[in-house]
Protein backbone atom coordinates (compact mmCIF):
# COMPACT_ATOMS: atom_id res chain seq x y z
CA UNK A 1 0.00 0.00 0.00
CA UNK A 2 0.85 3.59 -0.97
CA UNK A 3 0.31 6.19 2.01
CA UNK A 4 0.72 9.61 1.55
CA UNK A 5 1.69 12.57 4.48
CA UNK A 6 -1.28 13.93 5.91
CA UNK A 7 -1.89 17.45 4.66
CA UNK A 8 -0.51 20.12 6.87
CA UNK A 9 -3.31 20.66 9.02
CA UNK A 10 -4.89 17.51 9.27
CA UNK A 11 -6.89 16.85 12.33
CA UNK A 12 -6.37 20.56 13.35
CA UNK A 13 -8.54 23.20 12.89
CA UNK A 14 -7.89 25.60 10.35
CA UNK A 15 -6.02 28.42 11.03
CA UNK A 16 -7.49 32.21 9.76
CA UNK A 17 -4.67 34.60 8.18
CA UNK A 18 -1.05 34.25 9.94
CA UNK A 19 0.07 33.19 13.01
CA UNK A 20 0.97 35.66 15.88
CA UNK A 21 4.36 35.27 15.71
CA UNK A 22 3.84 36.36 11.69
CA UNK A 23 2.33 39.43 12.45
CA UNK A 24 4.74 40.88 15.17
CA UNK A 25 7.30 40.37 12.34
CA UNK A 26 5.62 42.05 9.86
CA UNK A 27 4.49 45.00 12.54
CA UNK A 28 7.93 45.35 13.11
CA UNK A 29 9.07 46.07 9.16
CA UNK A 30 6.07 48.40 9.07
CA UNK A 31 7.42 50.31 11.86
CA UNK A 32 11.11 50.38 10.53
CA UNK A 33 9.02 51.36 7.20
CA UNK A 34 7.43 54.09 8.49
CA UNK A 35 10.20 55.88 10.62
CA UNK A 36 12.22 55.19 7.58
CA UNK A 37 9.59 56.98 5.21
CA UNK A 38 8.96 60.08 8.47
CA UNK A 39 12.79 60.36 8.69
CA UNK A 40 13.13 60.86 5.13
CA UNK A 41 10.95 63.14 4.91
CA UNK A 42 12.28 65.19 7.81
CA UNK A 43 15.52 65.21 6.39
CA UNK A 44 14.51 66.41 3.18
CA UNK A 45 12.56 69.44 5.00
CA UNK A 46 15.69 70.26 6.64
CA UNK A 47 17.69 70.03 3.53
CA UNK A 48 15.24 72.69 1.92
CA UNK A 49 14.90 74.96 5.07
CA UNK A 50 18.78 74.80 5.14
CA UNK A 51 18.75 75.96 1.70
CA UNK A 52 16.54 78.91 2.06
CA UNK A 53 18.47 79.87 5.10
CA UNK A 54 21.66 79.57 3.56
CA UNK A 55 20.16 81.72 0.04
CA UNK A 56 18.69 84.56 2.84
CA UNK A 57 22.43 84.13 4.48
CA UNK A 58 24.06 85.00 1.24
CA UNK A 59 21.33 87.78 0.15
CA UNK A 60 22.14 89.14 3.72
CA UNK A 61 25.78 88.92 3.25
CA UNK A 62 25.57 90.51 -0.29
CA UNK A 63 23.50 93.57 0.70
CA UNK A 64 26.27 94.36 3.59
CA UNK A 65 29.02 94.87 1.10
CA UNK A 66 27.38 97.17 -1.73
CA UNK A 67 28.96 99.94 0.35
CA UNK A 68 32.21 98.94 -1.57
CA UNK A 69 30.96 96.69 -4.18
CA UNK A 70 29.51 98.37 -6.55
CA UNK A 71 29.61 102.22 -7.97
CA UNK A 72 27.75 105.03 -6.46
CA UNK A 73 25.23 105.39 -9.40
CA UNK A 74 23.66 101.91 -8.50
CA UNK A 75 23.07 103.28 -4.62
CA UNK A 76 22.18 106.96 -5.07
CA UNK A 77 21.24 107.28 -8.84
CA UNK A 78 21.48 110.60 -10.70
CA UNK A 79 17.68 111.09 -11.13
CA UNK A 80 15.45 109.10 -8.97
CA UNK A 81 12.27 108.93 -10.32
CA UNK A 82 9.25 109.20 -7.80
CA UNK A 83 6.04 108.37 -9.72
CA UNK A 84 3.01 109.18 -7.39
CA UNK A 85 5.29 110.20 -4.42
CA UNK A 86 3.88 113.63 -3.75
CA UNK A 87 1.16 115.21 -2.20
CA UNK A 88 -2.04 114.03 -3.59
CA UNK A 89 -0.20 111.32 -5.86
CA UNK A 90 1.45 113.86 -8.00
CA UNK A 91 4.77 112.73 -9.59
CA UNK A 92 8.18 113.87 -8.44
CA UNK A 93 11.89 114.01 -9.33
CA UNK A 94 14.80 114.08 -7.67
CA UNK A 95 18.01 115.00 -9.20
CA UNK A 96 21.29 114.31 -7.02
CA UNK A 97 23.70 117.25 -6.49
CA UNK A 98 26.15 115.95 -4.31
CA UNK A 99 27.39 113.04 -2.59
CA UNK A 100 29.77 112.92 0.78
CA UNK A 101 32.71 111.17 1.06
CA UNK A 102 32.13 107.83 2.68
CA UNK A 103 33.03 107.67 6.27
CA UNK A 104 32.08 106.88 9.94
CA UNK A 105 29.28 107.60 12.03
CA UNK A 106 31.63 109.95 14.23
CA UNK A 107 30.78 113.43 12.88
CA UNK A 108 27.70 112.52 10.18
CA UNK A 109 24.86 111.96 12.55
CA UNK A 110 24.23 113.64 16.33
CA UNK A 111 25.63 111.98 19.25
CA UNK A 112 21.95 110.98 20.48
CA UNK A 113 21.10 109.10 17.16
CA UNK A 114 24.67 107.33 17.67
CA UNK A 115 23.94 106.04 21.24
CA UNK A 116 20.35 104.61 19.29
CA UNK A 117 21.95 102.92 16.84
CA UNK A 118 25.21 101.66 18.73
CA UNK A 119 23.80 98.21 19.15
CA UNK A 120 24.23 97.58 15.48
CA UNK A 121 27.28 99.22 14.42
CA UNK A 122 28.61 101.32 12.11
CA UNK A 123 30.52 99.79 9.44
CA UNK A 124 30.27 102.58 6.81
CA UNK A 125 27.98 105.99 6.28
CA UNK A 126 27.41 106.84 2.55
CA UNK A 127 25.26 109.86 2.13
CA UNK A 128 23.82 112.03 -0.89
CA UNK A 129 21.73 115.31 -0.89
CA UNK A 130 19.07 115.77 -3.93
CA UNK A 131 16.77 118.54 -5.04
CA UNK A 132 13.35 118.37 -6.53
CA UNK A 133 12.71 119.52 -10.12
CA UNK A 134 12.03 123.05 -9.51
CA UNK A 135 14.85 123.22 -6.62
CA UNK A 136 12.54 124.46 -4.10
CA UNK A 137 13.82 121.55 -1.49
CA UNK A 138 16.75 119.60 -0.77
CA UNK A 139 16.91 116.29 0.72
CA UNK A 140 19.68 114.15 2.10
CA UNK A 141 19.88 110.50 2.25
CA UNK A 142 21.90 108.09 4.24
CA UNK A 143 22.51 104.56 4.35
CA UNK A 144 24.15 103.43 7.35
CA UNK A 145 25.78 99.87 6.08
CA UNK A 146 26.31 98.48 10.00
CA UNK A 147 28.08 95.39 11.48
CA UNK A 148 25.29 93.13 12.88
CA UNK A 149 23.58 90.27 12.39
CA UNK A 150 20.14 90.04 11.53
CA UNK A 151 19.06 89.09 14.79
CA UNK A 152 20.35 92.09 16.01
CA UNK A 153 18.82 94.37 13.37
CA UNK A 154 15.45 93.16 14.34
CA UNK A 155 16.09 93.44 17.26
CA UNK A 156 16.67 97.25 16.60
CA UNK A 157 14.21 97.40 14.56
CA UNK A 158 11.74 96.15 17.85
CA UNK A 159 12.88 98.62 19.83
CA UNK A 160 12.42 101.58 17.45
CA UNK A 161 9.06 100.39 16.20
CA UNK A 162 7.49 100.46 20.21
CA UNK A 163 9.87 103.09 21.74
CA UNK A 164 8.89 105.60 18.79
CA UNK A 165 12.10 106.79 18.27
CA UNK A 166 12.22 106.85 14.40
CA UNK A 167 9.85 109.95 15.25
CA UNK A 168 11.69 111.77 18.13
CA UNK A 169 13.15 115.12 16.67
CA UNK A 170 16.04 114.74 19.05
CA UNK A 171 17.01 111.34 16.94
CA UNK A 172 16.75 113.02 13.47
CA UNK A 173 19.35 112.89 11.01
CA UNK A 174 21.93 115.36 10.02
CA UNK A 175 22.35 116.96 6.75
CA UNK A 176 24.84 117.05 3.89
CA UNK A 177 25.36 120.69 2.58
CA UNK A 178 26.93 120.70 -0.94
CA UNK A 179 28.74 123.72 -1.89
CA UNK A 180 28.16 126.00 -4.50
CA UNK A 181 24.47 124.19 -4.74
CA UNK A 182 20.64 124.94 -3.41
CA UNK A 183 21.82 122.76 -0.20
CA UNK A 184 24.64 125.06 0.61
CA UNK A 185 22.57 126.04 3.36
CA UNK A 186 21.53 123.43 4.55
CA UNK A 187 22.02 122.35 8.23
CA UNK A 188 20.82 121.15 11.62
CA UNK A 189 18.65 124.48 11.96
CA UNK A 190 16.80 124.09 7.85
CA UNK A 191 15.68 120.24 8.95
CA UNK A 192 11.93 120.31 8.44
CA UNK A 193 11.16 116.66 7.99
CA UNK A 194 12.65 113.08 7.92
CA UNK A 195 12.51 109.42 8.31
CA UNK A 196 14.52 106.59 9.91
CA UNK A 197 14.26 102.78 8.69
CA UNK A 198 16.03 100.10 10.82
CA UNK A 199 15.77 97.37 7.44
CA UNK A 200 15.93 93.51 9.10
CA UNK A 201 16.35 92.02 5.30
CA UNK A 202 20.10 93.64 5.34
CA UNK A 203 22.59 95.10 7.43
CA UNK A 204 21.71 98.61 6.85
CA UNK A 205 19.68 101.88 8.36
CA UNK A 206 17.97 103.84 5.61
CA UNK A 207 17.29 107.55 6.90
CA UNK A 208 16.44 110.77 4.67
CA UNK A 209 16.13 114.44 6.06
CA UNK A 210 14.45 117.37 4.16
CA UNK A 211 14.20 121.14 4.67
CA UNK A 212 13.50 124.47 2.05
CA UNK A 213 16.38 125.21 -0.41
CA UNK A 214 16.40 128.39 0.55
CA UNK A 215 17.93 128.22 3.72
CA UNK A 216 15.49 129.15 5.77
CA UNK A 217 14.81 127.80 9.88
CA UNK A 218 12.29 125.42 10.87
CA UNK A 219 11.36 125.75 14.09
CA UNK A 220 9.13 122.97 14.53
CA UNK A 221 9.79 119.97 11.97
CA UNK A 222 7.96 116.93 11.83
CA UNK A 223 8.46 112.97 10.88
CA UNK A 224 7.37 112.11 7.26
CA UNK A 225 5.16 109.63 9.05
CA UNK A 226 2.93 112.78 10.63
CA UNK A 227 3.68 115.17 7.77
CA UNK A 228 2.47 112.60 5.25
CA UNK A 229 -1.03 112.42 7.12
CA UNK A 230 -3.91 113.65 5.61
CA UNK A 231 -4.85 117.03 7.27
CA UNK A 232 -1.16 117.46 8.21
CA UNK A 233 -1.54 121.73 8.58
CA UNK A 234 2.18 121.92 9.97
CA UNK A 235 4.58 123.53 7.55
CA UNK A 236 6.49 120.47 6.78
CA UNK A 237 3.12 119.00 5.83
CA UNK A 238 1.30 121.79 3.99
CA UNK A 239 4.96 122.16 1.66
CA UNK A 240 5.29 118.32 0.75
CA UNK A 241 8.59 118.00 2.95
CA UNK A 242 7.39 114.85 4.48
CA UNK A 243 6.67 113.70 1.25
CA UNK A 244 9.94 114.72 0.01
CA UNK A 245 11.52 112.53 2.54
CA UNK A 246 9.61 109.73 2.40
CA UNK A 247 9.26 109.23 -2.02
CA UNK A 248 13.18 109.13 -1.74
CA UNK A 249 13.86 107.28 1.22
CA UNK A 250 11.30 104.23 -0.49
CA UNK A 251 12.92 104.54 -3.46
CA UNK A 252 16.63 104.48 -2.59
CA UNK A 253 15.56 101.47 -0.25
CA UNK A 254 13.97 99.28 -2.97
CA UNK A 255 16.88 100.33 -5.24
CA UNK A 256 19.19 98.61 -2.33
CA UNK A 257 17.28 95.51 -2.51
CA UNK A 258 17.07 95.25 -6.49
CA UNK A 259 21.20 95.88 -5.94
CA UNK A 260 21.55 93.17 -3.62
CA UNK A 261 19.07 90.63 -5.34
CA UNK A 262 21.34 90.84 -8.71
CA UNK A 263 24.67 92.85 -7.80
CA UNK A 264 26.83 93.83 -10.61
CA UNK A 265 30.34 92.70 -10.97
CA UNK A 266 31.93 93.77 -7.72
CA UNK A 267 33.92 97.04 -8.10
CA UNK A 268 35.54 98.62 -5.16
CA UNK A 269 34.34 102.03 -4.24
Amino acid sequence: MVSFAEPEGFGEPVRQGMGARQRAVVAAACVVLGLGLIGGAVTGSWLVGGSADAAERTSYATAGGLWHNVPVDDLFPRTVDGQGAGPGGADRTWTRIGVAPDGDCADALDPLLRTALAPVGCRRLLRATYTDATQSYVTTVGLLFTTADATAMRALDARFTKEGLAKRDDLMPRPYAVKGTVAAGFGAKQRASWTISVLTDAPVVVYTVSGWADGRAVDTPQPAAEATASGATTAPGQAGLGHEAQGLADRVERGLRRTAASPPPEQSR
